[in-house]
């Protein structure tokens, strides 16, 4: 690269503080680099910043999160689970940890999002449970969902790894009337920690269940075991749980993440208003917002390439790479990948939204860290390629 070339633009980039880098050293000098004080206060943190009551259980992933909820509503081998084709593999893998089998629905192409009437459809004696998934940070219709739950007797798992701090109905994700919720602190996330997740639920059943489930079944707090005046060695085994709890150090960052959410939203979308507005009259289908008075927490911008396009996708995000700038896929459909294809015999005809979606769908770089003149340089490139 030249020295008059601009710097690579990454896709995206956390965005951690000096408060965040004191909390980490101050982890690290206090002995406490597992799961500790900071981890519990964390928890506390995000429930209240959630409020409605909730209990929040701080885990190393939101694949861990979804297995541990998933275990905690007793979804057992034979079971189906509806989720969404147009995901992460992590949705629907951690179905197949618990022996169930989980059952792909296409999106609405308005939202991205599942779509609420195929759910219905999809709906057989052997359905337990509904897994939404809020896509790039624009909330399911919970409303629909809640009440196809309702009707039929399911329960409902929320995958929302992008939806911090997103609203439906004007009301937080995670405060809603679902069973769990759950969400990602992944490094490109609207909070991050680097790896981890938070699992949140008003039930005190499933709570108690993911605590225990979280550390090897065990039936005590490490923590509390770790940090008493008196013997406090004993403890038992009461589940085959898992490894799954979060340390200090990705705690120390979350706490002082979470202080930032707010501000990172509002600057979120401001960026996502100017990508509107500088992209408009391109042959190009901007993202969806919210419904009308809610948050988008626009942890994604994903656009789509009109058929008129002059390039393909692919193209695309060759030639945006020559320009110096980092793009990406969300998602590369499951019914595509070959364990899910091969295993439940999907072709892409099955989820023509979907299919459709991801043979168009570029998501731009929006990240806190962008400067204004970084957006600039997006909005020029995107024009150069497409205008």
């Amino acid at each position: 690269m030249s020295a008059t070339e601009p710097d690579f633009l990454p896709f995206a980039l956390p965005d951690i503080g000096e408060a965040e880098i004191a909390e980490v050293v101050d982890s690290l000098r206090s002995g406490w680099i597992t799961t500790g004080p900071k981890t519990r206060r964390f928890e506390e943190d995000f429930a209240g910043f959630l409020g409605g009551g909730v209990e929040a259980i701080a885990v190393n992933s939101a694949t861990a999160g979804l297995h541990l909820a998933l275990d905690a509503i007793g979804i057992a081998p034979g079971d189906e689970v509806l989720t969404t084709t147009h995901t992460f593999t992590a949705t629907a893998e951690v179905i197949r940890y618990m022996g169930a089998d989980p059952v792909f629905v296409d999106i609405d192409p308005q939202t991205m999002c599942i779509d609420p009437g195929l759910v219905e459809r999809a709906i057989t004696p052997r359905t337990k449970a509904i897994l939404p998934v809020h896509y790039a940070g624009r909330a399911s219709e919970m409303s629909s969902l809640g009440a196809i739950a309702r009707r039929h007797g399911l329960r409902i798992i929320e995958d929302a790894a992008h939806a911090l701090p997103t609203t439906s109905g004007g009301r937080l994700i995670g405060t809603l009337d679902s069973e769990a919720t759950v969400f990602s602190f992944y490094a490109t996330k609207t909070l991050a920690t680097g790896e981890g997740g938070m699992l949140v639920t008003r039930d005190a059943g499933i709570a108690r269940r993911a605590r225990v489930m979280r550390l090897h079944g065990i039936d005590r707090d490490a923590f509390n075991r770790y940090v008493s005046k008196k013997p406090a060695w004993n403890y038992e085994v009461v589940a085959p749980g898992f490894k799954y709890n979060l340390t200090d150090i990705a705690a120390s960052l979350g706490i002082h993440q979470l202080g930032r959410v707010r501000g990172f939203q509002q600057r979120r979308s401001e960026m996502a208003a100017r990508y509107r507005e500088g992209l408009s009259g391109l042959p190009l289908l901007a993202p969806p917002d919210a419904a009308q008075g809610d948050t988008h927490a626009w942890h994604l911008y994903v656009i789509r390439l009109a058929d008129d396009a002059p390039l393909s996708r692919d193209e695309f995000i060759d030639q945006m790479a020559k320009l110096g700038i980092g793009c990406s896929v969300h998602f590369i459909p499951l019914h595509l990948h070959p364990y899910w294809r091969d295993t439940y015999r999907l072709t892409p005809d099955q989820f023509p939204h979907s299919q459709q979606a991801f043979e168009a769908s570029v998501s731009l770089p929006i990240y806190t860290r962008m400067t204004d003149d970084d957006q600039s340089r997006v909005i020029e490139a995107v024009r150069t390629l497409l205008g």
